[in-house]
């Protein structure tokens, strides 16, 4: 989890890195003209601009660590299939624990998918159309 951890917001600095040099230094400039502090320029000028470029990128690195989670639990995998060998000799479906697992992970791919898109597209509403 440690090493997920590090590695999701090593990426992460990354995507928020290239969004923040992708705004032009014109946009902090127009908050100076307005006489707005540098918090207030970041939270009504850049931020706004800032999600709109990083999400999808954001998203990406998301459903990736979505992904590896699951090949984490690989590490607990002896545990997993001892409690898998538990169940199917209790109950005699063990391929039936495995599709719920993988119909459960599927489910939480899609939901993360969907709310991602919905965040770009309320995102991309203020974008001026050309």
């Amino acid at each position: 989890m440690i090493a997920l951890g590090v590695v999701f917001s090593a990426y992460c600095s990354e995507v928020l890195l290239s969004a923040f040099k992708a705004i032009p230094q014109g946009q902090y400039e127009a908050g100076d003209a307005l006489g707005f502090h540098r918090g207030k320029t970041m939270r009504l000028i850049i931020l706004p601009q800032l999600v709109r470029i990083a999400l999808p990128g954001l998203g990406n690195l998301w459903m990736v660590l979505l992904k590896d989670t699951a090949l984490v639990s690989v590490v607990g995998l002896p545990d997993i299939l001892r409690q898998t060998g538990i169940a199917a000799r209790v109950t005699k479906e063990a391929f039936q624990f495995f599709g719920v697992a993988c119909i459960l992970f599927l489910i939480l791919a899609m939901v993360s998918s969907i709310a991602f898109a919905a965040l770009e597209r309320r995102t991309k509403r203020a974008e001026m159309h050309r």
